[in-house]
């Protein structure tokens, strides 16, 4: 088995030494176009389930390229379906397309001034996590691999899928609602790449991580009840204020005491708390809602087991009543084993072996894992940071940016990963 693998990899590198010096003409030519697509879906970025019109623009592209297209998936997706001239297996790469609720704070000439509602609210909305460029980089992925038909050895799917960050409330989306309508199937997909640009690496260079490469992530709301009182007699009542703020302090003694962390990392965070109405009453009932994110199930189901016992526990000491809810929002983002040893010399073959190395996991969450539970794939993290500068700014904040010339690498990677994996 170690020697075919090894012939495996052999034959790879092979096929991306014979096949690049031809593709380098055709990723000049769409370098250009790519940072414009890029520029305008950033100009003009939509929402979670609400991107009907960068949907538009992806599926005027691809039929442009004269690739079979269906619109309308997982509500606002786009998938384009391209057979090689030669038959063979299906090979699956993914952009997510929607923007954030964020009012963008920086000077480019191409700034969003866009405005929606969401939740009821008018917010600015910005590209703050990087979807435009990954929905840049996959039009010129299927623009290359559209030109060259007579390299493809079977039948490569372009996924655009909307509502990454998460649906609207009582909506469904994303990968998990565009796998329950059979995205992976008609034809069935073989295995999937996907890519994310980050704002904090070098343009230039490329990250990935074996197995569990980002986090699980899952929503907790707690429901706490006390009793009403004056706020000048607490003894009057039962301070639901106070439960919360023990059940804060509890859920971390699961992280630091009881997980065993050499194993992974896991968090337990509580984003919002909810109470009150006057500063002189001390209110009957307190919500809080937060965020657990774990790399190991095991863990996960331990942590869950522990939150359902310690919050009602707590709350009884002190008199009070609480009940705990847990839901999955996205499962862990894990990179299959053996395909990542098979594909990693590929990235290391295009941005060059210095240029590749591999990150540590992320508690940060990525709903591309619910494809790769139904089979393989590969994430990977492509640079976006100006090399040598100092200024750089997270994902999700109004100031971030990302380096416009780190976007023909993940075409390139892209490109390289879809028709190395199908000459296998």
């Amino acid at each position: 088995m170690r020697k075919l693998n090894t012939l495996l990899l052999l034959l790879a590198t092979v096929s991306l030494w014979a096949q690049g010096p031809n593709l380098e003409k055709d990723f000049a030519d769409v370098e250009d176009k790519v940072i414009e697509w890029r520029r305008d879906i950033h100009q003009n970025p939509e929402l979670s389930n609400r991107e009907f019109k960068t949907a538009e623009k992806i599926a005027k592209h691809l039929k442009s390229l004269g690739i079979e297209v269906q619109t309308g998936v997982a509500i606002s997706g786009v998938v384009g379906i391209l057979k090689g001239d030669q038959p063979g297996k299906v090979v699956a790469l993914r952009a997510d397309i929607d923007a954030l609720p964020v009012t963008e704070r920086n000077d480019l000439p191409f700034k969003s001034t866009v405005t929606s509602e969401f939740l009821g609210k008018k917010v600015g909305v910005m590209h703050a996590c990087g979807h435009d460029t990954h929905t840049a980089i996959l039009m010129g992925v299927a623009e290359v691999l559209a030109k060259n038909k007579d390299k493809i050895k079977g039948t490569v799917k372009f996924i655009f899928q909307p509502a990454e960050e998460g649906a609207p409330p009582g909506e469904e989306g994303g990968a998990l609602l565009m796998v329950k309508e059979g995205v992976l199937e008609n034809p069935k997909v073989d295995a999937i790449f996907g890519l994310h640009i980050n704002s904090q690496t070098p343009t230039g260079t490329v990250k990935y991580k074996p197995g569990g490469a980002m986090a699980a992530a899952q929503r907790f709301v707690i429901n706490v009840k006390g009793k009403q009182t004056h706020g000048s007699q607490p003894w009057g009542g039962i301070d639901p204020i106070l439960i919360s703020a023990k059940i804060v302090d509890g859920l971390q003694t699961i992280i630091s005491r009881e997980s065993e962390l050499t194993n992974e990392a896991a968090v337990i965070s509580v984003g919002k708390i909810t109470s009150g109405v006057r500063f002189n009453i001390i209110p009957e009932s307190a919500e809080m809602i937060g965020t657990i994110r774990t790399l190991d199930y095991d863990m996960q189901k331990f942590i869950n087991k522990r939150m359902e016992e310690m919050v009602p526990a707590i709350a009884k000491a002190y008199g009070g009543e609480a009940t705990c809810t847990i839901e999955t929002t996205t499962s862990i983002t894990f990179n299959d084993l053996d395909l990542t040893a098979k594909m990693a010399p590929t990235l290391e073959k295009v941005a060059g072996k210095e240029n590749v190395s591999i990150h540590k996991a992320i508690t940060g969450a990525e709903d591309f894992s619910y494809f790769q539970e139904k089979v393989p794939g590969f994430y990977f993290f492509l640079g976006g940071m100006t090399p040598g500068t100092t200024e750089s700014f997270p994902h999700h904040t109004p100031d971030f940016k990302i380096d416009d010339s780190g976007l023909l690498l993940g075409v390139k990677s892209m490109t390289q990963l879809a028709l190395d994996y199908l000459n296998m």
